[in-house]
């Protein structure tokens, strides 16, 4: 299914006006329940995303414009990103876990506890240079059955989690209400961190260690809540809103939205120049080519 739809900007401040690209934004795909987790594969050419409700891992394939299933089951997957090295990293809910599927297809488990207690259900995950992994653990799939499989939390918290290359799982943040999209600047001097159920994004320093410091409040939504987030080679945050994708300067000034017409739930820059916007959006998966591009890594 392939369809367009008119865009329709919200420019908030004069500069946001430069920002653009395709005049009709493409809706390449309909018919999922709750659409989370697009990733883009440079060596695949073909954007991951996840269907939570119907436990299956799609995939939208560029040199075809086709969307199949990647897998299925999928542990109800959630969010994912693509390491420097080509593999997918992958928060399951099901499986209450942080995976990598490996270059042969097969699946290395990352972590699964913290001090002998289960994740809650990892959520969206990014990668650091320093090939540390960061996650945030909301409860959202262990609330209901809608996500994943009903249970109680053995953490009693929502926590931001950093796996180190030995394996070794590290608490990094506590104090979150239902952490759930990060991103990182550029220099990775910064993490951008949305607390989903208290609306709003927090940004905190990374020190050399990989800890975290400060954890101000970037940016209130307001009535709306945020959810991932991503960053374009500006340094610029977007991020998806209740209305759309909301777009950040890195001084925390609202610059403008992209409207769309279902609640927006995650995004992912991709493409051969990295200016491909992907944008799952409650059932529906969304694209726009922009005339800017997306983080060196836009995990």
């Amino acid at each position: 299914m392939r369809e367009w739809v008119d865009v329709r900007w919200e420019r908030l401040d004069e500069r946001f006006e430069p920002i653009g690209g395709d005049r009709r934004l493409e809706r390449i795909f309909a018919g999922g329940r709750w659409l989370e987790g697009p990733a883009y594969s440079p060596a695949w050419r073909c954007l991951l995303f996840s269907d939570i409700p119907n436990d299956r891992t799609l995939r939208w394939d560029e040199t075809t414009g086709v969307v199949g299933t990647f897998a299925q089951p999928a542990a109800h997957a959630n969010g994912r990103t693509i390491d420097r090295q080509g593999r997918v990293v992958t928060c399951e809910h099901g499986g209450r876990r942080v995976t990598r599927t490996e270059y042969d297809g097969t699946t290395t488990v990352l972590a699964d506890s913290w001090q002998g207690k289960r994740f809650n259900s990892p959520n969206d995950v990014v990668e650091r240079a320093d090939g540390t992994v960061w996650f945030t653990d909301p409860s959202y799939g262990i609330e209901t059955d809608y996500e994943g499989d009903r249970a109680e939390s053995e953490l009693g918290g929502c926590y931001v989690f950093r796996i180190d290359p030995d394996g070794a799982v590290e608490v990094v943040a506590d104090d979150f209400v239902r952490p759930n999209g990060l991103a990182f600047s550029a220099d990775e001097s910064q993490l951008y961190i949305v607390d989903t159920r208290a609306r709003h994004i927090r940004r905190f320093g990374v020190s050399g260690e990989g800890g975290l410091t400060g954890g101000e409040v970037f940016a209130d939504a307001g009535e709306s809540a945020y959810d991932g987030v991503r960053l374009d080679e500006a340094g610029r945050l977007w991020v998806a809103a209740e209305d759309g994708i909301h777009c950040f300067d890195p001084d925390g000034t609202l610059l403008g939205k992209l409207l769309l017409p279902e609640i927006a739930s995650n995004l992912s820059f991709g493409g051969a120049k990295g200016n491909i916007l992907f944008v799952t959006a409650t059932w529906a998966l969304y694209v726009l080519r922009l005339n800017v591009c997306g983080a060196r890594y836009p995990t």
